[in-house]
């Protein structure tokens, strides 16, 4: 990763020279705002959407577990409910360039290190964790301009047929079995570092603003990344025992895997925790999109 930005100065330097001849012959060009400006404003626009989505998900699997809609739905679930009310087509637009634009800012983390975390071993693993959200991001972005093209027709069950096709097909490759198993417990590892980031990490250290909304505002960052953890572990047990049985037939999607977990004991309250922990991390969502400290890449951030 320390490579990558001296391989740019190159292309760094060329668009800083179109970028000042532009800007000299056009009037409009002068009126774009610096690079850094822009680079900002989607980050931010970024987070926004992000927010947006954990919030619909919280919503409707909380809703979900009252009785109020149908089945428990994942994040792709619900999009595709989203995309099916009113002015639904431009929900999705709105969706799949934001979350595109959070991309950008993900790659921008990672690969040009915008956060500064360096290159040592907790700051590579910190911007490992950021590339892996931004691909991601970059499948639900996908599925958001997917919907928007046209919404499709409703089928709880066609996620639950999609998840066991890519698991059997695993399993027809070498080694197929342990493969599985291997997604099951990088499911369970993802699922477990939520957990974990929500007692270590200091997310007040990105924030612009007072100590005492700091104070208040990061509970909700620590609820919403233990409230992530808990929900990736049922799915990441029943990707598991089906590598471990060969049978694709027990995978199942992730809405799924959350209705199983509500016919247990207790099973309601533990999806309406999950439920409004999504809610509490759309909300920091959007305390980041309007204070998170958004610092252009060094390499970058002398372009016009």
């Amino acid at each position: 990763m320390v490579a990558v930005p001296n391989a740019i100065s190159p292309l760094r330097s060329l668009l800083a020279r179109l970028g000042d001849a532009g800007r000299k012959r056009s009037p409009l060009l002068r009126r774009v705002p610096p690079l850094q400006d822009l680079l900002e404003l989607a980050a931010r626009v970024g987070y926004g959407a992000r927010g947006f989505v954990y919030l619909s998900v919280g919503l409707l699997v909380l809703f979900a577990t009252l009785g109020l809609v149908g089945d428990t739905v994942g994040i792709r679930g619900a999009l595709e409910w989203l995309s099916k009310r009113p002015l639904g087509r431009l929900w999705m637009l709105m969706i799949g360039l934001g979350l595109t634009a959070f991309v950008m800012w993900r790659v921008l983390q990672s690969v040009f290190d915008a956060d500064h975390e360096g290159t040592s071993r907790d700051g590579l693993m910190t911007r490992a964790g950021q590339l892996t959200s931004g691909l991601a991001y970059t499948g639900l972005a996908f599925a958001a301009f997917v919907l928007f093209a046209g919404p499709r027709a409703e089928d709880p069950s066609e996620g639950v047929v999609e998840s066991r096709e890519r698991a059997a097909m695993l399993l027809d490759l070498p080694f197929g079995r342990w493969l599985l198993i291997a997604a099951g417990l990088t499911l369970f590892g993802i699922g477990v570092a939520n957990v974990v980031k929500a007692w270590r990490e200091d997310f007040s250290e990105y924030l612009d603003c007072s100590v005492r909304m700091c104070r208040r505002v990061t509970p909700m960052a620590r609820i919403g990344h233990v409230a992530r953890g808990l929900a990736y572990l049922p799915l990441a047990g029943l990707v598991t025992l089906a590598g471990w049985n060969a049978r694709a037939a027990e995978v199942t999607s992730f809405g799924a895997a959350l209705e199983r977990v509500e016919q247990w004991t207790a099973g309601a309250w533990i999806i309406g925790f999950i439920a409004l922990g999504f809610v509490a991390f759309g909300l920091f969502a959007f305390i980041e999109a309007r204070f998170r400290r958004i610092r252009p890449p060094r390499d970058i951030k002398h372009l016009p």
